[in-house]
């Protein structure tokens, strides 16, 4: 994959409910999404989106008040929030059944999407996934978020405060608190489409437990782990988590579909990156 060029990225602005929101796009083929995590900016998935770009036309999208989107007063200020402008947003920007690439609460408002808008994507992609049934307190969240940052990639530190502070800490602690709140346990049981949850082996915020329940709350799910990876597994494996998501992409959308099975059964080792 690293032996060819990405194309470069540029910005892609679309009016939804009246908020200008915006995207990063890079590459061509057939679409992606990626749907960030809690205060988290497209910026901060520029390694993943350029390797993903090599084969796919992708999308890295900035939920309302984060990166380069268009926030208001009091809003966004839950998960649902969250969801129904991704969806209001597909629609507008013509990605409708488009799979989607979501990390941390990304993952958790793409698992809501899948069983409350079930037109609006084909294929999910769950990097360290948020979601029933873990959801603790904003406290142990960010106790859990200190033991994490030593083990993440020093060049994510800069990005990450800039992300940090364009969402403000009021919106992000009623996103975090809301998290208790939003019951997926009923929601996951409904996601009808193929799902690929990563879980990285060093991450102290997502739980190795977590995926397994989450798995198998999702009828059409599979995970993979990937040795030492964080919970920023995105950004510190970037070539690994494109190589797994393509090849997962291939196998949904491929004209002889083996069963579900087949694919937990590749090889999942990690790529240098």
């Amino acid at each position: 994959m690293s032996g060819r060029t990405a194309p470069a990225g540029q910005p892609h602005y679309t009016t939804v409910r009246g908020l200008r929101t915006h995207a990063w796009v890079r590459g061509e083929g057939p679409p992606l999404v990626i749907v960030p995590g809690l205060g988290c900016a497209s910026w901060m998935y520029v390694r993943l989106a350029r390797e993903l770009s090599l084969k796919r036309r992708v999308y890295v999208y900035d939920p309302p008040g984060h990166g380069a989107s268009e926030g208001a007063p009091g809003y966004p200020r839950t998960i649902r929030d969250l969801t129904d402008h991704l969806a209001a947003w597909l629609e507008a920007s013509g990605l409708r059944c488009a799979p989607l690439l979501g990390h941390s609460l990304g993952g958790e408002v793409i698992f809501d999407l899948a069983a409350r808008y079930p037109h609006c994507t084909t294929a999910l992609i769950a990097a360290a996934p948020t979601g029933i049934p873990e959801n603790p307190n904003v406290p142990a969240q960010l106790f859990r978020l200190a033991r994490d940052l030593p083990r993440e990639r020093l060049g994510l530190l800069i990005p990450g405060l800039r992300a940090y502070g364009r969402v403000g800490p009021v919106r992000m602690l009623s996103l975090a608190a809301d998290q208790r709140r939003h019951n997926t346990g009923p929601l996951l049981r409904r996601v009808r489409v193929p799902t690929l949850l990563i879980d990285g082996d060093r991450d102290p915020v997502i739980r190795a437990w977590t995926v397994r329940e989450i798995r198998r709350e999702i009828p059409e799910a599979v995970v993979r782990v990937v040795p030492g990876g964080t919970h920023a597994v995105t950004d510190t494996f970037p070539k690994t988590i494109a190589a797994s998501a393509l090849e997962f992409l291939q196998w949904v959308e491929g004209p002889d579909t083996a069963p579900i099975g087949h694919f937990e059964q590749l090889n999942c080792g990690n790529l240098p990156e």
